[in-house]
């Protein structure tokens, strides 16, 4: 028997749920038919073991959001196009902590994948800040 891969969807509150444009259909399109970012698992076999949404601005409940789909499996989390169309998107904020910086670098989730070198850069930052994020 195959492992799957688990995934769990997050979707923008405003853009999709509260302005009763997105239905879902769309993602789940995707998913099926492994097109978009699901283009990635092409011949794999995926559970998808959440889909809800942010909370809603200012970002409600997303902090706990990748904990709670852990919990239930999800080994990646992807972001809905609609939180990310139409604007220039920034991957992170504060500096990573350096318990977490610690943990990939253990289960080497980042190396040797060359994309995460750029999208990491702007928040590794040095061990003493990473410590005072802890």
């Amino acid at each position: 028997m195959e492992d799957k891969t688990k995934i769990g969807i997050i979707i923008c509150d405003n853009r999709c749920r509260m302005s009763a444009l997105c239905t879902g259909h769309k993602c789940l399109r995707a998913l099926r038919d492994r097109e978009g970012a699901f283009s990635v698992y092409k011949g794999d076999e995926v559970d998808l073991v959440g889909y809800v949404t942010c909370g809603g601005c200012s970002g409600g409940y997303i902090e706990y959001v990748p904990a709670e789909m852990k919990r239930n499996g999800a080994q990646v989390i992807h972001l809905a196009t609609g939180l990310i169309v139409g604007l220039e998107v920034v991957i992170g904020t504060h500096p990573i902590p350096q318990k977490y910086y610690i943990t990939h670098m253990n289960l080497r989730t980042w190396t040797p994948q060359k994309e995460w070198e750029e999208i990491l850069q702007p928040t590794l930052a040095d061990e003493k800040t990473r410590l005072s994020y802890d």
